[in-house]
């Protein structure tokens, strides 16, 4: 049995005031997350229930009920910290924090520090300091893509699946291609790294045309079979099969995982996989690339190999990642891939439910 607490006993206004913290999408994420603990336990569950719903430790759980039974909704605020005694107010900094949040400045996208500084009256370092403290980065945009896949669950399910559990008598591998690496040199020579200064080079380059890079990565080993390709059409994607086809052993069944790109469903290539029984295709969701494990693998070849290369011949650009390829299947490690398809879908889930906007 878990730990008993005495009801929370919400009064209207308790909950209206909670409901609305927690359903701001402009609230500091943490009295957010607060605001959703104190919901959760005045619904009479445990802390270990509230706990697992919204993933986050038991523990939290149970300090913030307590804080909230002694103190109400003023529990729910940080305590004062030491050192000198703050001059600005908590409106002031609550202002601060709305505008940052829910305005944006007349001549521009988002608000500076010094921008802020001048609407609210208060110096540029107090701005920043508010923003710190609750983590308000204005001039930081990343960027996210969701897939409309109307299959995304089942296929999560299916991929993942077969990273936890390959099964026996068989091969897992994870294709794709690297296309349009280009064949870069520059236009100066390169100043080597000494001390005190990093290697420099000159920023602008000529152009000695392009390859494709198609790879297979077998998840069990690490190993990969690699070719590259002037174009990367079905027809190269068809030559690159029949190169898995020879490497693979045929006692083996083969499963194979990539994406739906249009070189992967023509004709010519299903026709090909049909005629061959021990072939089974797992298609990872549209805009899912993350789900491909050869894509670790490209991003490894690309930060240790191709991005700083210097290269006068599209010939000296394959012989250096045929080398690279060589050297990685000479000691191959496989990635370990830790996420389950429950994980991946809660994760996705909370990201929707917190982060996008409401619809009218």
């Amino acid at each position: 049995m878990g730990r008993r607490f005495a009801p929370l006993g919400l009064d209207e206004m308790e909950h209206a005031e909670l409901t609305s913290l927690a359903s701001r999408r402009s609230t500091a994420q943490a009295l957010a997350l607060r605001a959703r603990i104190i919901l959760a336990c005045a619904e009479g569950e445990q802390s270990k229930v509230v706990a697992a719903r919204l993933a986050i430790d038991p523990d939290t759980v149970s300090k913030w009920r307590l804080r909230f039974a002694e103190h109400r909704l003023e529990g729910l605020l940080d305590k004062p910290r030491s050192g000198t005694p703050r001059t600005i107010e908590d409106a002031r900094i609550e202002a601060v924090i709305v505008r940052t949040l829910e305005t944006k400045p007349a001549d521009a996208t988002h608000w500076s520090s010094r921008g802020m500084a001048r609407a609210s009256g208060l110096s540029v370092s107090t701005v920043q300091r508010i923003w710190r403290a609750f983590g308000l980065q204005p001039h930081r945009l990343e960027t996210f893509k969701l897939s409309t896949d109307p299959d995304f669950v089942a296929k999560v399910r299916d991929v993942v699946g077969l990273y936890v559990a390959p099964p026996e008598r068989a091969i897992v591998l994870c294709v794709d291609e690297k296309s349009q690496i280009q064949a870069l040199d520059r236009s100066q020579p390169m100043f080597p790294m000494r001390p005190g200064q990093a290697a420099r080079r000159s920023h602008d380059y000529k152009r000695h045309g392009t390859t494709s890079l198609f790879a297979a990565l077998d998840i069990a080993t690490g190993r990969v079979i690699g070719k590259c390709y002037g174009r990367h059409r079905a027809v190269e994607f068809r030559k690159f099969l029949d190169e898995i086809e020879a490497a693979v052993p045929d006692s083996l069944d083969v499963h194979l995982v990539m994406d739906n790109y249009a070189t992967h469903k023509t004709p010519l290539i299903r026709n090909w996989l049909a005629k061959r029984p021990r072939w089974h295709v797992h298609l990872t969701p549209t805009s899912s690339s993350w789900l491909n494990q050869v894509e670790r693998f490209f991003a490894l070849i690309t930060e240790r190999k191709i991005r700083r290369g210097i290269y006068r011949s599209v010939a000296a650009l394959r012989t250096d990642i045929k080398s690279f390829i060589e050297l990685h299947n000479a000691k191959p490690k496989p990635f370990r891939w830790t996420k389950s398809a429950d994980d991946i879908l809660s994760s996705i889930e909370r990201f929707c439910a917190y982060s996008l906007p409401a619809k009218a």
